[in-house]
């Protein structure tokens, strides 16, 4: 599975933007995904996940309510819905899969794409 994020770029705070998360191959049912960010100087850190039975999903508590999570299987396509945006949340947005893991650990993922910058001014 290879992993394209895209729909990065530069907003005002308050404002909105979608990144997709386009895979060679979702089969679906069989892959959690997950979305992770690195801001300048700071950790990794995973933003929500989703397994891949759909049957829960984790969100960090600073983006609970403002950002979400969803899956289109059919066009091997994950989105990541951004409202409400603030400066804290720019930083290096990534994607990932895992037909077994869909925890917060960046590293245990089997398949992990290339970021998309997202900048929020204020």
């Amino acid at each position: 599975v290879q992993l394209q994020a895209s729909g990065g770029g530069l907003v005002q705070a308050g404002g909105s933007l979608r990144l997709s998360c386009a895979a060679s191959e979702f089969t679906s049912g069989h892959y959690g995904v997950g979305w992770f960010r690195q801001a300048p100087g700071k950790e990794r850190e995973a933003v929500c996940s989703i397994m891949a039975t759909g049957s829960r999903t984790y969100y960090l508590d600073s983006v609970r309510g403002r950002f979400s999570l969803s899956r289109d299987d059919a066009n091997n396509t994950v989105y990541l819905q951004m409202n409400s945006l603030k400066p804290e949340d720019t930083a290096i947005y990534y994607c990932t899969a895992d037909p077994h893991y869909t925890g917060t650990h960046f590293e245990l993922y089997d398949f992990r794409g290339q970021g998309t910058q997202v900048t929020v001014s204020s």
